[in-house]
């Protein structure tokens, strides 16, 4: 699979006065990891040439690999939560730069973190001029972070594109809450999760959602990227209202239709994430 790097202008940092246009732009790869896992890797050559944010470096050899091919270095990590896929590189990462500073939920299968951050705290990277809001989204697992800044929003597993991730540690209310909580945010924010799930999301998507014009053609966007060898991400949070059907259990299609599932009437889009939930589970 060939890296995908698209380029942004670094909204945020730019000073007063100035227009976006005028900014340093932000450079943001995907680094290809295990099956179908994402390390999303931020830059901004024109502050400095070697400095990378990485995000939930999980595999040790490819983040190891991608660092000496672009001469980089890591200025700081940010950890979604603490599941092996998304932190596994940290140890690597920190024999090799003992300063590094990373930035995670506190959680004790984490020791690397040197900076736990939570609900409300703000992540600073100097090298960079970049800064991220740490919002607390509990479901997946319980001290499950997001990242939001600069037009990007790093989901890790809770919001996917066309799906959400499993309930490991949290429940369905959680998941839900935190769930409805990102999709409030604007359309034009890019969603940049963890992992390449987009067309198998799509299929279950489309089960639940099958008249939905948007979905159709999201499929059909999402399958030619695949066909030439690249990510289907970032997708962005007005797509994920149009299509996906986590964001969408407050709608009458969508609770009839897992209502026509499981035998039962949905009373709320509570009830119905949860059962929606249940039918991935075992799609």
């Amino acid at each position: 699979m060939r890296r995908s790097v698209l380029i942004i202008p670094n909204r945020l940092s730019a000073h007063p006065g100035t227009s976006a246009h005028s900014s340093p732009l932000m450079v943001i790869t995907a680094i290809p990891a295990f099956r179908d896992n994402y390390i999303w890797a931020l830059r901004i050559p024109e502050l400095h040439p070697r400095a990378v944010v990485l995000v939930d470096p999980g595999e040790p050899g490819a983040i190891l690999s991608w660092l000496a091919s672009e001469d980089a270095e890591p200025a700081a990590v940010l950890i979604t939560h603490h599941h092996d896929d998304h932190a596994g590189a940290l140890s690597a990462l920190c024999a090799r730069w003992p300063k590094l500073v990373v930035h995670g939920p506190r959680h004790p299968q984490l020791p690397q973190v040197t900076h736990p951050v939570g609900e409300g705290d703000q992540v600073y990277v100097p090298a960079l001029d970049v800064r991220f809001d740490v919002l607390a989204t509990p479901g997946h697992t319980l001290s499950h972070l997001c990242y939001l800044g600069h037009g990007c929003l790093f989901s890790g597993d809770t919001l996917f594109s066309c799906g959400c991730g499993r309930l490991f540690e949290g429940s369905p209310a959680q998941m839900h809450a935190s769930l409805e909580r990102l999709a409030r945010l604007p359309d034009s924010t890019l969603l940049y999760c963890a992992h390449e799930y987009t067309l198998p999301n799509i299929g279950f998507a489309r089960e639940v959602d099958p008249d939905n014009a948007d979905l159709t053609a999201y499929y059909v966007a999402c399958r030619q990227r695949r066909k030439a060898g690249q990510p289907t991400l970032p997708s962005n949070l007005g797509i994920e209202r149009a299509c996906n059907p986590f964001l969408r259990c407050h709608l009458p299609a969508i609770q009839d239709a897992i209502s026509q599932q499981i035998g039962q009437p949905m009373p709320n889009a509570a009830s119905a994430f949860a059962a929606l939930r249940a039918w991935k589970d075992v799609y």
